[in-house]
């Protein structure tokens, strides 16, 4: 064992921890009241991104909710390192987008393309306005609709508002430059993102975690108790579905996302008897797709949070790029063999992503399959066989033709979704026409 693999789990489970982050939380409180300063809040909006058209939706009605300093930027799409799949993820994130608006009641719809440049441009101009007149939170969502939907009427519309005059484009430009070096700096990549006191919330899938902090510290108004856009409630009863189809489920060894969901989505099966068919894919990394920094950083921390509001083991972390991804992936078709997919599955990454477990020596992986269930003779002997690259390398395929490049992604009859808090839409999938639904 390397010192790494020693070494790693202390570190995560120390970073990663919700005792850490409370910890964190408070001395940044305190460290507010001392200088006696609001409640500051930065928001990052791109306006060719679908996510920041729906996130701007919502800002005037989070602005009255909470008393908060509301400070909006202007930023560019993230690079091309943060973004490796770039023309898959501008149409999946307008599909995305209209499925999310749809759940929420905001409206977006999926034209097949984006916005004219020109008018994002002049769109951008109107935006930077609408900053300096601090109007930029009333004005956005609006500005957003129209430029995604009816970009004639930006002109028209803007008049009657009494909106100064457009900013030129070397304004602009300035802005945009030190807002994107100003989101680096503080660590992300993405637009429709919130900003407060060292933590970052992405879009409306996020805000409720941010909501929940502000509400905590007393930054509420008067009579606001409730979210704005709750997380999804999974089933917790069965559901009798007739001729449930198979859940396809593709998964990576390596994603902390794909960690916090397994679980619920063989839950999620069982519930209604729907076949969960596990596709595991290589990670990104391995791929050939690069994951800079700032977003390994983002998704453990993300992951982290989403983990402690499901109430799921996650951050002692042995990270099992490479050879250990290899290796577990090698005894996948002998536990399917056996019967045991899901619980070797569950046992992987529970156990490097929540106990610290080295799947890349012969003691860790071991534990792994014989939590599982399995024999570990019988396991070792996969090692040797590399059979499996040809059915790992058959779902990268299918799960590149269904316009999805990421994990943890599903699909259940023609509904295909990126991301673990997009299992609502498949379990609406299947329970659509039900009684539960």
């Amino acid at each position: 064992m390397s010192l790494k693999s020693l070494l790693m789990p202390v570190v995560s489970q120390h970073m990663l921890s919700r005792q850490t982050l409370l910890k964190r939380r408070a001395t940044l409180e305190r460290e507010r009241q001392i200088n006696r300063q609001p409640h500051r809040v930065l928001y990052f909006h791109q306006v060719d991104d679908p996510y920041s058209a729906l996130t701007a939706a919502c800002l005037e009605q989070f602005v009255r909710r909470y008393d908060v300093i509301f400070t909006p930027h202007l930023v560019s799409p993230p690079d091309d390192a943060a973004a490796p799949a770039r023309e898959q993820l501008i149409a999946y994130s307008r599909r995305d987008a209209e499925r999310l608006g749809r759940r929420y009641g905001i409206h977006f719809r999926d034209g097949g393309e984006q916005p004219d440049r020109s008018m994002a441009d002049y769109t951008h101009s109107m935006l930077l306005a609408a900053i300096d007149e601090q109007r930029f939170h009333t004005l956005a969502g609006h500005l957003s609709a129209c430029l995604w939907h009816e970009p004639a009427r930006i002109a028209q519309f803007i008049n009657p508002l009494a909106v100064p005059m457009p900013a030129d484009g070397p304004s602009v430009a300035a802005h945009v430059a030190a807002s994107n070096a100003l989101r680096r700096k503080l660590g992300h990549y993405l637009g429709a993102t919130f900003y407060y006191a060292g933590e970052w919330y992405w879009g409306i899938d996020r805000l409720h975690h941010l909501e929940r902090r502000l509400q905590e510290l007393g930054a509420a108004k008067p009579g606001v108790t409730d979210l704005m856009f709750p997380p999804g409630r999974d089933l917790t009863t069965p559901v009798e579905v007739p001729d449930p189809p198979t859940i396809d489920f593709f998964v990576s060894l390596r994603s902390p996302y794909t960690a916090i969901v397994a679980r619920r989505v063989y839950e999620l099966g069982r519930l209604t008897g729907a076949p969960v068919r596990s596709r595991i894919v290589l990670p990104m990394v391995m791929r050939g797709l690069p994951v800079p920094a700032e977003k390994r950083s983002y998704i453990a921390a993300d992951a982290a949070r989403e983990a402690h509001v499901r109430g799921i083991p996650f951050g002692r972390i042995n990270d099992p790029v490479g050879r250990p991804v290899e290796r577990g992936t090698a005894i996948f078709p002998y536990a399917r063999r056996m019967g045991r997919e899901q619980a070797y599955i569950e046992s992987f990454l529970d156990g490097v992503w929540a106990r610290g477990i080295d799947a890349g020596s012969n003691r860790g992986l071991r534990r792994i399959v014989e939590n599982a269930g399995l024999d570990w003779d019988a396991a070792r002997a996969c090692l040797r066989d590399e059979s499996w690259r040809a059915e790992v390398e058959q779902n990268r395929t299918d799960m590149l033709a269904l316009g999805l490049w990421g994990v943890p992604s599903f699909k259940v009859r023609d509904v295909a979704v990126w991301g673990q808090d997009r299992l609502w839409a498949i379990q609406a999938e299947l329970i659509r026409g039900t009684s539960a639904a």
